[in-house]
């Protein structure tokens, strides 16, 4: 881990100790308050007086995202209540662990491709050669988005990622968003026309009791999909390589008990989680938590990468054990947000992570690990991972 990186963690970890519920004023410049301790932050994630819903907080939403990312918001990342009740059933009526579990085989022969296509003896790096490839090919073949597409998809998907709160940035997020929304528009469009056995053809169809979803709720619900499908999933392999090949214990145990994959992989999102917040949530009155009030209208920001650090709740908090069985961490979220996407993104790393170590017992780091800066709002992790695989002959 960086300097910076620990610096970073280090300080949060002082705010949870000594100001758990904590007011700051980010780059961003609206007022938020920071929650750093896990049981404030498991009840915040569920409390009804905390919205989901950002474009009733209009001037926090621009000043936050602009005018440009509204198009594709209108999903259940940004509804609460009734809205985001009948959002995620229709949604949850195509995602369903049957459609995710069909999936297994296919992710198993794209990571064995992408693994094969590397030269064992050559440095690569497995950010560009196999932690993102593998996710972007995954959620794309699940929600059926044609080959010529993707590369534009991951593109874009990345620069809207990577966005700081600085005038060039935005103005490269909003063009990416622009573009995005365009392409997704076409897309939906195109499968209207050519249905296919995908989940995008699923999702025009589904219905409620005669409720479906608007041409607007599709293109945004496929945005969501696609960009939290494989943007988190890829941080969180990332990651995790990267703790294994960082604490040589862990990966020997791995390597001999290879049946831990489970525990491991949750023990990665707990201890070093692609997101190291939640997303923004705004006070609908004055609610007072720990020793503080937060005032009506502020954002709260949960710090998920802290509260799954939290020495109240987890023993050994700061070390790595991929056997850890109590592990109720909250790096999926809680509550009725918690990631539908879930089920795939664990597949994928235990596939994923299971056999790169099983194919490449010795792998190891071939230099320096550059992670993302704590400017970066959304997410967390290596942003390039440089490797020797030893391939054994």
């Amino acid at each position: 881990m960086t300097t910076t990186q620990q610096s970073h963690d280090q300080e949060l970890a002082q705010i949870r100790e000594n100001t758990p519920v904590c007011p700051v004023t980010p780059p961003h410049g609206v007022p938020t308050w920071l929650v750093t301790r896990y049981d404030h932050a498991r009840a915040v994630l569920v409390d009804p007086r905390i919205s989901k819903d950002m474009h009733s907080a209009m001037s926090a939403y621009q000043a936050l995202f602009g005018d440009s990312s509204m198009a594709l918001d209108d999903n259940m990342i940004f509804s609460d209540g009734p809205k985001h009740t009948r959002l995620r059933r229709l949604v949850a009526k195509a995602f369903t662990p049957r459609r995710v579990e069909a999936l297994r085989p296919r992710t198993q022969q794209i990571t064995d491709q992408l693994l094969d296509a590397i030269g064992p003896y050559a440095p690569v790096n497995l950010v560009e050669a196999f932690t993102f490839p593998l996710p972007i090919t995954v959620i794309c073949e699940l929600l059926g988005v044609p080959a010529d597409m993707r590369a534009d998809f991951q593109r874009w998907s990345t620069t809207v990622a990577g966005t700081v709160y600085d005038d060039d940035s935005v103005r490269l997020q909003q063009a990416a968003e622009e573009q995005m929304h365009h392409q997704l528009v076409e897309l939906v469009a195109l499968k209207r026309k050519e249905p296919g056995d995908d989940l995008l053809t699923d999702l025009i169809a589904a219905r409620d009791d005669g409720d479906r979803l608007s041409e607007a709720e599709l293109v945004s619900m496929t945005w969501l999909l696609l960009f939290a499908g494989h943007e988190t999933t890829a941080r969180l392999l990332g990651n995790a390589i990267h703790a294994l090949l960082t604490h040589p214990d862990q990966l020997r145990r791995l390597v001999a008990e290879p049946h831990l994959i489970g525990t491991a992989v949750e023990e990665f999102i707990r201890f070093d989680g692609p997101a190291e917040n939640a997303t923004f949530r705004v006070a609908t009155e004055d609610i007072p938590l720990a020793d503080a009030v937060i005032e009506k209208g502020s954002l709260v920001q949960i710090v998920l990468a802290t509260a799954n650090r939290d020495p109240r709740h987890f023993d050994r908090p700061e070390d790595l054990d991929i056997g850890r069985t109590d592990n109720h961490h909250l790096g999926m979220g809680h509550g009725i947000h918690y990631c539908l996407g879930a089920s795939l993104a664990r597949m994928e790393a235990e596939i994923a992570i299971g056999t790169l170590f099983r194919r490449f017992p010795h792998l190891t780091l071939a230099g320096e690990v550059p992670r993302l800066g704590p400017e970066n709002p959304a997410f967390r992790g290596v942003s390039a991972l440089p490797v020797l695989l030893h391939a054994r002959t």
